[in-house]
C-alpha cells in the first residue's frame, strides 16, 4: 500500500471520532449562541421571542457583573501567584535526595486528585469553621479570637482552597522541568564561586521559564471557570464578594431561570477565555523561540 493510500485509510478510520468530537463541542456552542438571542425564561414557557442583543445588554448592566469580572481576575491572579511560587519552592525541595522521597512526592501530589466539592467541604467544615474548625481551635488555645474566614475574608479563603488543589499540578510540572536541568552547569557555576541565590536566579529560573508559562496557560483556562468551591462554601457571598463570572451565569440560568441571559453570559465567558488563551499562547510562542 502506498503512503498516500495509508494516510487516506488512517484519516477514514479516525473520522468518526473526529466528527463525534466536533458535534460534542460545536452543537452545545451553537445552541448557547442561539439561546443568547432569545427571550427565554423557564418560568414563562411557550413562545420565545427574538431578543436580539438585549440579553447581552442586561448581562453587562447587571449590578453584579463588575464584581464578577473583578473577582474572576482576582481569583485567577491570586491562585497563579500562590501556585507558581509555591510550585517552584516544592520542586526545589523535592528535587533534593531525602529519606522517603517517593512517599513525600505522593503526599504533595495527592490533593490534585481530590474532587473540588469534597475539598471545599473539608476546608469549610474541618479547617475554616470558626467554632469546630482546626484553625479556630488553634486560635482559641492561643488566646485569640477565631476568624470566620468565609465572612471576613471570603475571596482569600476561596483562593486558598483552590490554590491547595492546583499546587500539586504546578509542582509536578516544575519538578519535571527541574530534573531535566544539566547538573554540570550548576556544578561549574558553584566551582566558579556562584552562591545558591545566583545559581537559582541565573540558571534554574531561566530553565524553568517554559514550564512556568505552561503552568500559567493551563491553570488560567481552568481557573476562569471555578465554580464548585464557591457553590459549596459561600454561594457567591457575602453579597457578591465571591461571585465570579461562572457563578453569575449559574445564578442567571438556574436560579433566575433566565436561559437567554445565562447563555449570553456563557458566550461572554467563552470569548474572555479565548482572548486569555490566545494571549498566553503568544507568550509561550515567544518563550519557546527565545
Amino acid at each position: 500500500m502506498s503512503t498516500k493510500a495509508s494516510r487516506s485509510a488512517a484519516r477514514l478510520m479516525i473520522s468518526p471520532a473526529v466528527i463525534l468530537l466536533l458535534m460534542w463541542m460545536i452543537v452545545p456552542l451553537v445552541m448557547t449562541v442561539y439561546f443568547s438571542f432569545l427571550r427565554y425564561n423557564l418560568l414563562s414557557p411557550g413562545a420565545t421571542p427574538w431578543a436580539g442583543w438585549d440579553n447581552y445588554y442586561w448581562f453587562f448592566t447587571d449590578p453584579s457583573f463588575k464584581d464578577a469580572i473583578w473577582n474572576t481576575l482576582a481569583l485567577v491572579g491570586g491562585i497563579l501567584l500562590i501556585t507558581v511560587i509555591g510550585g517552584i519552592g516544592f520542586a526545589l525541595l523535592l528535587d533534593k535526595p531525602m529519606f522517603g522521597t517517593g512517599v513525600i512526592r505522593i503526599m504533595v501530589i495527592a490533593p490534585f486528585f481530590v474532587m473540588p466539592t469534597v475539598s471545599a467541604l473539608v476546608w469549610k467544615n474541618m479547617f475554616f469553621n470558626p467554632v469546630n474548625g482546626i484553625f479556630g481551635n488553634i486560635a482559641t488555645s492561643l488566646g485569640f479570637q477565631p476568624i470566620d474566614f468565609f465572612a471576613e475574608i471570603p475571596l482569600l479563603s476561596i483562593i486558598f482552597i483552590v490554590s491547595w488543589m492546583w499546587l500539586p499540578f504546578a509542582t509536578l510540572i516544575l519538578l519535571t522541568a527541574l530534573q531535566s536541568l544539566d547538573q554540570e552547569q550548576l556544578e561549574a557555576a558553584e566551582m566558579d564561586g556562584a552562591n545558591w541565590g545566583n545559581r537559582f536566579w541565573f540558571i534554574m529560573l531561566p530553565h524553568l521559564a517554559r514550564a512556568i508559562t505552561v503552568v500559567i496557560l493551563i491553570q488560567t483556562i481552568f481557573l476562569l471557570s471555578v465554580f464548585a468551591e464557591i457553590l459549596v462554601t459561600t454561594n457567591g457571598g457575602p453579597g457578591t464578594a465571591t461571585t465570579n463570572l461562572t457563578y453569575l451565569i449559574y445564578v442567571s440560568s438556574l436560579l433566575q431561570f433566565d436561559v437567554g441571559m445565562g447563555s449570553a453570559g456563557g458566550v461572554i465567558a467563552i470569548i474572555l477565555a479565548n482572548i486569555v488563551a490566545i494571549f498566553l499562547m503568544r507568550m509561550i510562542g515567544k518563550n519557546l523561540d527565545a
